[in-house]
């Protein structure tokens, strides 16, 4: 018997009076994931702590309103969202695909990201509620935000009893295109999003990261963690691998790396000490971003309080970035006929 209840509420409207809904998934632990159709945005996950307490553990609005505020606006963090058509960095917002050459847009310091002003993370996407979740999908017009092909793109949470949250993604197009597509929750497993993720736990089975310049444009090589901050290959403190003289952080103000997965165990463990909270990553996915929110200036307000610098950690299962411009890299085309499928997959414990 299917234990997972879907219960659909009305978020908000949209200027031009779009209703925007939210979809909240619950198993029998008690465990909750509420998705908004707008940009496919988690805006709760709730999970128990160790001593059985309900913790939200994704940073986030609880209104509609919230994700529309100037404060969000201005911070451009995607909080929850779902991004694409290609996610993370395109250096000049310049490509060339089957020998003809595509120009996005690269109003973020000269370089594409996240697709782009118009991007997935701020489309109205048609839902469906199935067994144990629900399918977004849409459909992204040849052109839009100047890529190629009719895009068919769907994304589906489905929740089980296990508390994992499982998130897949599928898409199709009827003309050579590109795709990389990740979801931008920012985790704090503490629950009080007023501390940072500093003190938390992080193990990340990547044995290499991808090199970057200024503005975080992959150089082209692929390095080994050895000696560098994105050594996390035995756990240490998230605070470890952000304070460092590297350059690679410099560059960053902190942890905004790609790192690259063991590709016979493509995971990551997370946790707080505080809650007991453990969150237990695997993907599909050659990489991941990871991110700690290194521009947060405690200027935005959401569920009660002000975001710090390092108020949460972005965990982007992706392909790498720019990787249209560089061919050894993981091939993020897609080609009529052929069909894009991806997963993470986050579940939840506490600490034994």
């Amino acid at each position: 018997m299917n234990s997972i209840k879907t219960e659909k509420t009305l978020f908000g409207q949209t200027s031009s009076g779009k209703e925007i809904w939210l979809f909240t998934l619950s198993n029998k632990n008690g465990m909750k994931a509420s998705i908004t159709n707008y940009g496919v945005t988690l805006t709760h996950l709730i999970v128990p702590d160790r001593n059985g307490k309900d913790t939200d553990v994704v940073l986030g609005f609880d209104t509609f309103e919230g994700y529309q505020s100037e404060g969000y606006m201005k911070a451009y963090s995607y909080m929850g969202a779902t991004v694409g058509r290609v996610c993370n960095r395109i250096d000049g917002g310049k490509f060339k695909l089957r020998g003809e050459n595509y120009e996005v847009d690269n109003s973020k310091g000269g370089h594409h990201l996240h697709g782009g002003k118009e991007g997935f993370d701020k489309k109205i996407w048609t839902a469906e509620e199935i067994p144990s979740g629900v399918k977004f999908s849409y459909l992204s017009p040849d052109g839009e935000e100047n890529y190629p092909g009719n895009l068919k793109v769907e994304v589906t949470f489905t929740l089980g009893d296990d508390n994992r949250l499982l998130i897949s993604y599928a898409a199709e197009t009827d003309k050579a295109t590109v795709v990389n597509l990740t979801n931008h929750s920012y985790f704090n497993l503490s629950g009080d999003f007023s501390k940072t993720i500093l003190e938390h736990d992080l193990k990340v089975n990547a044995p290499f990261y991808v090199s970057v310049r200024e503005g975080s444009i992959p150089t082209g090589e692929i390095l080994s963690v050895k000696n560098t901050p994105f050594d996390f290959l035995k756990t240490r403190k998230v605070k470890e691998g952000v304070f460092s003289d590297h350059p690679q952080t410099l560059i960053g103000n902190g942890l905004d790396q790609t790192v690259v997965f063991d590709k016979e165990q493509p995971s990551l463990e997370l946790s707080e000490q505080g809650s007991g909270i453990k969150l237990e990553l695997e993907s599909s996915e050659p990489g991941i971003q990871l991110y700690t929110a290194n521009y947060f200036d405690g200027t935005v307000k959401g569920k009660g309080v002000y975001y710090p610098q390092y108020g949460g950690i972005a965990l982007e299962t992706q392909h790498f970035p720019d990787s249209p411009n560089h061919a050894h890299f993981p091939s993020v085309e897609l080609q009529p006929g052929e069909k894009f499928a991806s997963y993470t997959s986050l579940k939840f414990s506490v600490i034994k």
